[in-house]
């Protein structure tokens, strides 16, 4: 059964080259332009994976965890963000949210898709 990789970024070019990777990869990927429809996302459906920018207008990645951290169905599903963000408290503040991983962009696709494998 195929893993379903839910990928947020308000940057349409970026949600496009993950989603493009991923698909060739083999994963079900949603894509979210924002914090607010990834939440439209998570209706009850299976996702194994969440992939989110910190930097987004309204709602930052870090308020989109949180948010996900609250609902039970998908409390426990690993989460990677994806940033420029250098300030390490908010490095900390994530992980201590339980954030699997902070991936500095810009990053090397192929070993993202490597770590993406062997968290999903």
């Amino acid at each position: 059964m195929k893993k379903t990789i839910l990928a947020i970024d308000d940057f349409e070019t970026s949600r496009f080259v993950l989603a493009t990777t991923l698909h060739s990869k083999g994963y079900n990927v949603l894509k979210a332009g924002s914090g607010k429809e990834a939440l439209d996302h998570l209706n009850g459906q299976q996702i194994d994976l969440i992939i989110t920018d910190y930097n987004m207008p309204v709602m930052n990645g870090l308020e989109l965890v949180e948010k996900i951290k609250s609902m039970p169905q998908y409390s426990k599903i690993p989460i990677f963000i994806l940033s420029t963000e250098t300030r390490q408290e908010i490095k900390d503040k994530a992980k201590d949210m339980g954030v699997t991983a902070w991936v500095k962009k810009p990053f090397v696709l192929e070993k993202l898709v490597t770590f993406i494998e062997r968290i999903v």
